[in-house]
């Protein structure tokens, strides 16, 4: 390669780490905040989202935003997530996949205190130079209550 195809190629690799690790966090603050069109700027259309138990696996925007807006949401009144270690391997220029742990503290809709331990599996992809989630696998440590915790805002 010449020392500026070089150049090139590092600058697209640093600005498409940049770009998955937005999806990451756009995935916990549109979530978390209901922010639904952040949320769903994030996968492609035909993205398959496997949250694995007790929930089951969504292909397709429609799916997602089904079991997000009537079951997910109705389900949490609040919660907060937390994603680190993000490691990101490329796949060629235009696909790459995301190992990142995540915890997410929250209140279920029975005013239950909750705490989850898992990792996100992904597959990213770029399309028409735009970077989305094209698979995200959800593997679940732990997803328990916090009995004698209740979780308020504070006044």
């Amino acid at each position: 390669m010449s020392d500026g195809t070089e150049l090139e190629h590092r600058l697209d690799r640093i600005e498409s780490r940049f770009a998955m690790h937005e999806l990451v966090s756009d995935y916990c603050h549109g979530f978390d905040k209901r922010d639904w069109d952040r949320f769903a700027a994030i996968w492609w259309p035909d993205a398959i989202w496997d949250i694995g138990p007790p929930f089951g696996t969504f292909q397709g925007i429609e799916e997602i935003t089904d079991v997000t807006k009537d079951i997910l949401w109705d389900a949490w009144l609040a919660s907060s997530h937390f994603t680190t270690n993000l490691v990101i391997t490329f796949d060629g220029r235009d696909a790459a996949n995301g190992l990142c742990d995540v915890d997410c503290i929250g209140t279920t809709s029975d005013k239950q205190a909750q705490t989850v331990s898992a990792s996100y599996f992904d597959r990213f992809e770029r399309r028409g130079g735009i970077w989305k989630i094209a698979t995200r696998k959800v593997k679940m440590y732990h997803f328990n209550p916090l009995p004698g915790v209740t979780l308020t805002p504070p006044a």
